[in-house]
């Protein structure tokens, strides 16, 4: 029996920027408003969905963070970006600069070529 083929994930790396309401909180006040106001929306409207978050804020002016979200499919994606706009995390907290999504070597998949550009050394 063939092997069902599925969709690649979704990547999504999320551009931010601190505002100054944000900024004007506590570390603590931060991390206490994130984990009440923003994770609970997440996790209750979607599944398939993972994140990793980059601070680059001693390196660039144009965003402080990145948050690179991977799901599953398109809908997940779509779910997750719905969950955030309905929280304090958008537009409040953070200024969404830009969304940069993709599938991870989208290219070869499509030409059925090896995926060259995945480079461990």
């Amino acid at each position: 029996m063939p092997a069902e083929k599925t969709a690649p994930p979704v990547t999504a790396f999320m551009l931010i920027k601190t505002t100054p309401e944000w900024l004007a909180m506590t570390p603590r006040e931060r991390m206490d408003a994130f984990v009440t106001r923003v994770v609970p929306a997440i996790e209750a409207r979607t599944t398939g969905v993972r994140s990793r978050f980059y601070d680059t804020e001693f390196y660039s002016t144009r965003v402080t963070d990145v948050w690179v979200w991977e799901a599953d499919d398109h809908g997940a994606y779509q779910l997750l970006i719905d969950a955030l706009r309905e929280t304090p995390f958008w537009d409040r907290y953070f200024k969404v600069v830009d969304l940069l999504v993709g599938t991870e070597n989208g290219y070869a998949r499509t030409y059925g070529l090896d995926t060259v550009a995945t480079i461990a050394t």
